[in-house]
């Protein structure tokens, strides 16, 4: 896929690094599957290993129900150096909807790139969370044409984490995204968002499909802890790519069994 005027030409896979650094965006195969959490458990396991951490949220939506932000969980569990969001809108929709609902500025994609790449030049690692999944529109591009977080991940040449369920109907909506991803040239490594307490066939079943994939996987209820109990237990549901310590599944799931 060629880049558009003003994109750098899309990532390519790269694996020369055992561990992640820069600038990494965080989506998901649907809404609600863990993304913030996960997120957070990230910042956590980079700031343990002693990184520089900034979390940006290009586009929070629903700030009308009064409900925690993103921003807001992510401050209370990680509490990494440095917790941007950069538009807010009060419906609880995809951003560019919420906006023109709103009659408010749409994201404006290189505003978007600019304000993540000046937090690159002063952190170690740069958390970008979107909103929904790959697809959702996020925002206009100069031009007036609407631009999705894919289009971010080839501008940026950026990694990404897919958060997905474990449960019934992950394999095809994983698969989805990660073929949407290669294709556009960008590396991308799956994160299960909540591992339930008492995993039955069926995410076994998924997990044996997904480990080749994997580079973490969080327990169900993560997001109601303790933040002190979250930020030392954060690393432990993670690979070493992702700064954690996570390093054989077959251990992790006789344990988790």
């Amino acid at each position: 896929m060629a880049a558009q005027a003003g994109e750098t030409e899309p990532a390519r896979a790269r694996v020369d690094s055992p561990e992640w650094h820069g600038i990494v965006l965080v989506t998901g195969t649907d809404t609600e599957v863990g993304k913030t959490v996960a997120t957070a458990a990230m910042a956590a396991a980079a700031q343990a290993a002693g990184l520089r951490v900034a979390v940006i949220k290009p586009g929070q939506t629903g700030i009308a129900t009064s409900a925690p932000t993103d921003a807001d969980v992510i401050n209370r569990l990680a509490g990494p150096e440095t917790v941007r969001t950069l538009a807010e809108y009060p419906e609880p929709l995809a951003p560019l909807a919420a906006a023109k609902v709103a009659g408010m500025p749409a994201l404006d994609l290189f505003d978007v790139v600019d304000a993540i790449r000046a937090e690159a030049d002063k952190h170690d690692l740069v958390l970008v969370e979107g909103a929904g999944g790959l697809l959702v529109p996020m925002g206009l591009r100069p031009g007036g044409e609407p631009w999705t977080f894919a289009d971010l991940a080839t501008t940026l040449g950026a990694n990404v984490i897919v958060v997905a369920r474990a449960g019934l109907g992950t394999l095809n909506h994983t698969a989805l995204t990660l073929e949407a991803l290669h294709r556009r040239g960008v590396y991308a490594r799956v994160i299960l968002g909540a591992w339930p307490a008492e995993p039955e066939l069926v995410h076994w079943a998924n997990l044996g499909e997904l480990v080749p994939h994997l580079v973490g996987a969080l327990p169900s209820g993560a997001g109601s802890m303790d933040p002190g109990v979250f930020r030392r237990s954060a690393p432990g549901w993670l690979t070493p790519a992702l700064h954690g310590v996570l390093d054989n599944w077959r251990v992790w799931a006789e344990e988790a069994g």
